[in-house]
């Protein structure tokens, strides 16, 4: 059994050339704080020129105060010394506490938008995606551009402001010994330019094999009933320990480079000191250079080496966060197909009148799941749609909900196109259960009251009476407020829907659908919940999807869909007597049906 890291799938770029327009675009998140920015710009520029001074101080210590013999000169640049040291701790300290608020702002700011900007899209753009890798824009590589914008920039300012300083310091003091320095340059820099490009390779290839360590963990972790129960413990592990096998191939090759290149690095910026020292030396003997010049110019070298192999790593995460942004960017700029239209206006109070004209839809382009459908409902109708797996019954139910807008044609509510009517005002009058009903980490009253936050405790307890929830709610530890888990882990499947009967009902919509949402439920609470429905129904226009068809018979319509269209409609009694679609499905479950009692029977 394959799991879906091994896929031979496409994968996502890991860098990206440099892109101006996200460049910049990643900077405009910095505009709202660009006096913090500033800031952040005047404390590196002293960091980095007190940084600068301390070796030019040293020189001075040497050529003049010890040449000199004289003490008090060396006390005077001790405490200037030290006094420098302390001012470059204090820019340093508050460069640090700035540069982190505002990349923690930036990281709050790009974070927040794209989460807004998520739950605003359409169905349709979730229906391709997995849940993980819309996770991963909105923590790893929101994370990545973050990193960027605030330390990455940062960064290079401060290392080509460094960069700069030494050579005009170097040049300035003894411009033959600085060409010296120089000249070993473009050797580090060939060989960081070779290296780099298989560290990142490298290391990018440990962190996809991580990732993979991650998913397995994660499948075997939440699928540990399945795994235990067909014995594949012994296969799982196995499959385990070769992803972790491929994991630490990874690392220990990478390893094997640093190990390999940092010490050439190392003997290069060697090569460079010997060369200083023995240029100097016999400037020195010369007379044309001083030992606290030479000191200078030996300590400048070894800055030198920082800012290249800093901007090197800069580099690199330059061209992440610019894959990153190009992942980022287009979830925001992929628009909702369903959304509010210019013209939209608020839906007045509904009563429940609803029409499907030409109703064409398809998820897939050229392959209709609906084609011209055609009803009418008066207000307080209840209807039901049934009709095999695939037909369309959940689709009518998804462009009434204007969770979808058709291909052609118009649905209406009260006689209002929902196409010109805000989707807030119209949403906020339905009741909604699903077959899979969601339940939020938190108490039962939170989830109870999640379509009506500000409804009382009686309203609350009243919805979980009127669905029959009230009893193992209060049979619960903590009663209304039990905590449950994530999707309601500690509940059944039966509790998690009579939950979500109780919320859909707390709001008292005008417009009900259930879809599918008494098929985990027991012959005998359905019976209970079918007593509540039926007065909580009454005046309320309402939509059920069931496969039992026992449970609909009451409906005032049923429509079998079936090739994209209604096959027939009328009641239970109309449609049992034209021995149709209706009848063929709904002797077919009275056999089965009949068929389990006798096996129970018979046991």
């Amino acid at each position: 059994m394959s799991n879906i890291y091994d896929l031979d799938e496409k994968p996502e770029a890991i860098e990206q050339a440099f892109n101006k327009g996200y460049f910049m675009r990643m900077l405009s998140y910095l505009l709202p704080y660009r006096i913090k920015v500033v800031g952040v710009g005047i404390l590196m520029v002293l960091v980095t020129l007190g940084q600068l001074a301390e070796p030019l101080l040293m020189m001075m210590i040497i050529d003049n105060a010890i040449r000199e013999q004289s003490t008090d000169k060396i006390v005077l640049y001790i405490a200037i010394f030290i006094a420098l040291r302390a001012l470059v701790y204090l820019c340093a300290r508050q460069q640090t506490r700035l540069s982190n608020w505002t990349g923690q702002r930036v990281l709050f700011d790009l974070r927040q938008n794209l989460f807004e900007h998520i739950q605003k899209l359409s169905f349709d753009f979730f229906d391709g995606r997995p849940v993980g890798k819309i996770m991963s824009r909105v923590t790893s590589d929101v994370n990545a551009m973050s990193q960027f914008v605030n330390m990455g920039v940062v960064t290079i300012a401060t290392q080509l402001i460094t960069l700069v300083g030494i050579t005009v310091i170097i040049l300035t003091l003894h411009w033959r010994l600085a060409l010296m320095c120089l000249a070993v340059l473009p050797l580090f820099a060939v060989f960081l330019g070779k290296a780099h490009p298989f560290f990142h390779r490298g290391w990018a290839r440990v962190r996809e094999e991580h990732s993979k360590v991650n998913a397995h963990l994660n499948e075997s972790i939440t699928g540990i009933q399945v795994i235990q129960a067909f014995s594949r413990q012994e296969v799982n592990s196995a499959k385990f320990r070769i992803i972790m096998e491929g994991r630490m191939a990874a690392y220990l090759k990478v390893i094997k480079l640093e190990v390999l290149f940092w010490p050439i690095i190392e003997n290069v910026g060697a090569l460079g000191t010997c060369l200083v020292i023995w240029f100097g030396a016999r400037e020195y003997m010369a007379g044309a250079l001083t030992i606290g010049t030479l000191w200078a110019f030996v300590n400048y070298l070894n800055r030198l080496w920082q800012p290249l192999s800093a901007i090197s790593r800069v580099y690199s995460q330059m061209l992440s966060a610019m894959a990153s942004a190009d992942r980022v960017f287009g979830f925001l700029d992929t628009p909702p197909k369903v959304e509010d239209a210019a013209e939209a206006y608020e839906m007045p109070p509904l009563t429940g009148g609803v029409e499907f004209k030409a109703v064409t839809f398809s998820y897939v382009p050229g392959q209709p799941v609906l084609h011209e459908v055609n009803f009418a409902v008066n207000p307080g109708t209840t209807v039901a749609l049934v009709g095999p797996t695939g037909a369309g019954k959940t689709t009518i139910i998804n462009l009434l909900s204007r969770f979808y807008d058709p291909d052609a044609g118009t649905v209406l509510v009260d006689g209002h196109d929902l196409s010109v009517v805000t989707l807030a005002s119209f949403r906020s009058q339905l009741g909604i259960v699903l077959q899979d009903p969601f339940i939020f980490a938190g108490t039962i009253r939170e989830n109870i009251a999640y379509g009506k936050l500000d409804a009382s405790n009686e309203e609350i307890v009243a919805a979980a009476q009127a669905v029959n929830a009230h009893d193992f709610i209060m049979r619960l530890p903590e009663g209304y407020d039990t905590v449950t888990e994530e999707r309601g882990g500690t509940l059944s499947q039966g509790q998690r829907q009579l939950l979500a009967f109780a919320r859909a009902l707390l709001a008292r919509p005008q417009l009900l659908i259930l879809d599918e949402a008494t098929s985990s439920i027991d012959t005998e609470t359905e019976h209970l919940i079918q007593q509540a429905l039926t007065r909580l129904m009454e005046g309320r226009t309402s939509f059920i999807i069931a496969h039992r068809l026992s449970t609909i018979r009451q409906a005032d319509l049923i429509m079998v869909v079936e090739g994209g269209g209604i096959a027939e409609r009328g009641t239970h009694e109309e449609l049992i007597k034209n021995r149709g679609k209706y009848y063929e499905l709904y002797t077919a479950q009275y056999r089965a049906a009949k068929d389990n009692l006798e096996m129970v029977g018979d046991q």
